[in-house]
């Protein structure tokens, strides 16, 4: 049993749609269903709207109201591609998304989600999603059956060392920034070697990317080792691009990414890799920087002990990576919304602080 509020798969499979490169989204449920990542994925890109369901349509069904958003849909923006997202009003009343769809008449390709907020694991919505693309020929079977093994991943490292680790967790600001950056430049100023792994989910790598470059402004060439999740040649699209964007900016400053460790996507299998990397390659480091999802990255189940510094997003976070023996955690506040709609590296609270404390 969880008590603390964990993520929603309804929420999951709109962000799915919007990694599908979808124009138009659909809720079709009461106004306020995820309102709060509705206006956060419209700063994205894509077009979030609601059938707005009401009492009387929770007795008699929202059917007509979601055949008339549909075409309005289409009247308004022309899409290429739709997605039509079921909430819990919804779905417990059974509609009929699919047949609400054909009965619209519009013309462009429409992903059905029936999804709604029950699911234990709120990845469900996000393989629900993907099935249901797969189905609409807009994924192929091969990329579905990817992207399942890899939500799978997710689910158990959450489970296992993460934020649904415990019945609960409570919510942490980590520890300070001015201390933890003073204690990484008091190792790079000694000369000290290590290694930098960022292992970040989709579009929050426009911010831990700043810390990877903030620290290789400030160590020596030789002193910081780069392992990144940033295959471009793996996963969506839109995924991909935000891999390629992040190597060119990287790559304008002379900062190379030494070991690529799988794409954005592969955030839960990704970690493993790079932990196995290190121990290989880099056994006698002095220490160890972990940017995105640091719990991913199985360090010490690995026998590597040397000093850790961890960036996070996640409140809930940050105590899982103290009981996991790293040294220093560091919460990175409101990364996720800074990072919606973002087109290249965006500037870190902590990366800006390294960069300050070294001046």
């Amino acid at each position: 049993m969880i008590l603390h509020p964990r993520p929603s798969a309804i929420v999951a499979a709109l962000y799915t749609l919007r990694d599908l490169d979808v124009d138009v989204a659909v809720m079709h449920g009461p106004a306020g269903c995820s309102f709060k990542h509705s206006r956060l994925l419209e700063e994205d890109g894509m077009h979030v709207l609601t059938t707005a369901m009401n009492e009387s349509n929770f007795v008699f069904g929202g059917h007509d109201s979601l055949v008339s958003v549909l075409r309005k849909a289409e009247e308004m923006f022309q899409p290429r591609l739709m997605g039509v997202v079921g909430t819990c009003s919804s779905m417990i009343i059974g509609e009929d998304l699919n047949r609400a769809i054909e009965d619209s008449g519009v013309s462009c390709s429409v992903i059905a989600v029936n999804v709604h907020a029950g699911y234990r694991d709120n990845t469900t919505g996000v393989i629900l999603t993907l099935e249901s693309a797969y189905k609409a020929g807009i994924i192929s079977i091969a990329e579905f059956e990817r992207q399942k093994r890899i939500l799978d991943a997710a689910t158990k490292i959450e489970k296992e060392v993460g934020a649904a680790s415990r019945n609960y967790i409570p919510p942490s600001k980590g520890d300070s920034r001015i201390d933890v950056a003073k204690r990484l430049l008091e190792l790079i100023n000694m000369g000290k070697k290590g290694v930098c792994v960022l292992n970040a989910k989709k579009e929050t790598a426009f911010m831990f990317a700043d810390i990877l470059r903030a620290l290789n402004r400030v160590a020596a060439p030789a002193q910081i080792v780069n392992i990144a999740n940033l295959d471009s040649t793996i996963g969506l699209s839109k995924i991909r691009g935000y891999s390629v964007r992040i190597i060119e900016e990287l790559a304008a400053e002379g900062i190379r990414i030494d070991h690529i460790i799988g794409g954005l996507d592969e955030y839960p299998i990704a970690g493993e890799k790079a932990a196995a990397l290190i121990r290989s390659n880099y056994p006698n480091c002095d220490f160890v920087v972990l940017l995105g999802v640091p719990h991913a990255v199985p360090l010490r189940s690995y026998g590597i002990n040397t000093e850790v510094f961890s960036v996070t997003n996640g409140p809930r976070t940050v105590q899982p990576l103290k009981w996991l023996g790293h040294d220093h955690v560091v919460l990175e506040i409101d990364l996720h919304p800074k990072t919606m709609g973002a087109t290249g590296i965006i500037p870190s609270e902590f990366g800006d602080m390294l960069q300050k404390l070294s001046s």
